[in-house]
């Protein structure tokens, strides 16, 4: 597998509370070369799931009605590795754990965060540039249009290695950002820190809006038409986390008021998006249909996120990318 892109959160793990015990690892609802190969790179060996089986490589988001069944009927498995960054999905699999027990969980949390932030980025620049309408307008324009990335207040939403990542890459620019997390403790790379609470105050000054959260409860609709309009006159919305994180009706009309550059958007809600839907129709809405990270290019990384979980599980017992059940990511 290419080597094309790095986990950041490699060799970072860490020892959760309860450490689960070693033993025979299964793998489904499927088992790919690849992954199979990702085991026994960590020193582990990829068996039928039975009474012995201690840990578990789940690889479907579409079948996690089967992973709480597989878990209830196999309760001594203790590690469970997840193939996505967000767990969204198995939302009603930690609800089913006896009082928030069962085993640990580890996902690829950070593991994706260099093609998703170059596409993120990429976004930006193309709502900025006005590619989406300019392209199919498909004649010439009769003004030249558009704006630069260069010098923009950035307000990111979302501290995990996604938003790190999306920092690093655009301090060419010369960007202001602002990261918005749980708490305002400062992160490294950001201009200003601020707390979930401040989100109403600093979205007047975000010139440009990339979300990069976690989506829960919480967060769902956290972008709505109150939030859409306190952005400035100009400003691009870039969303490449989950699309319940923003509010598709109120995005469709605050496009059609005009009032923003434009939207970029790898993820809808909801997805896929309907062929007859507004926002396909909306010239200056850029969509890329969840095409952040490709299997070409998560592939690589989830492999050697396996096998740095298989080394900790068997080993000394550090994971990379544990999940909070309760928190949901």
């Amino acid at each position: 597998m290419s080597p094309q892109h790095r986990d950041p959160l490699s060799g970072s793990g860490a020892i959760p509370t309860t450490r689960p015990d070693p033993g025979p690892i299964a793998m489904l609802p499927t088992a790919p070369e690849a992954f199979v190969d990702a085991v026994v790179a960590g020193g582990g060996e990829v068996a039928e799931v039975d009474a012995r089986t201690r840990g578990l490589v789940w690889l479907s988001e579409r079948r996690a009605d089967e992973l709480a069944a597989l878990l209830a009927a196999h309760p001594a498995i203790g590690w469970v590795q997840l193939p996505w960054a967000g767990v969204d999905a198995f939302a009603e699999v930690f609800a089913s754990l006896p009082d928030r027990g069962g085993p640990i969980f580890t996902s690829a949390k950070g593991a994706y965060s260099e093609p998703v932030a170059e596409h993120a980025v990429a976004l930006a620049q193309a709502v900025l540039r006005e590619f989406a309408p300019k392209a199919r307008r498909a004649r010439w324009a009769e003004a030249r249009t558009g704006l630069s990335l260069y010098g923009r207040h950035v307000v990111i939403v979302g501290a995990g290695g996604i938003a790190r990542e999306v920092m690093r890459l655009l301090e060419p620019y010369r960007v202001t950002i602002t990261v918005v997390r749980r708490t305002a403790e400062p992160l490294e790379g950001a201009h200003e820190t601020v707390a979930a609470d401040a989100l109403h105050d600093v979205l007047p000054r975000a010139e440009v809006l990339i979300l990069a959260a976690a989506s829960t409860l919480a967060s769902r609709h956290l972008i709505g038409a109150r939030e859409l309009a306190l952005l400035p006159e100009g400003a691009a919305l870039i969303n490449i986390a989950r699309g319940p994180l923003v509010d598709t009706a109120a995005l469709v009309a605050a496009l059609a008021s005009g009032r923003i550059a434009g939207a970029g958007l790898d993820v809808t809600d909801p997805e896929p998006l309907p062929a007859d839907h507004a926002l396909w129709s909306e010239p200056r809405c850029l969509i890329t249909s969840h095409s952040a990270d490709t299997p070409e290019m998560t592939a690589p990384l989830l492999a050697q996120r396996i096998t740095e979980n298989v080394r900790g599980f068997l080993g000394d017992g550090r994971f990379v990318g544990l999940v909070d059940p309760s928190a949901g990511y």
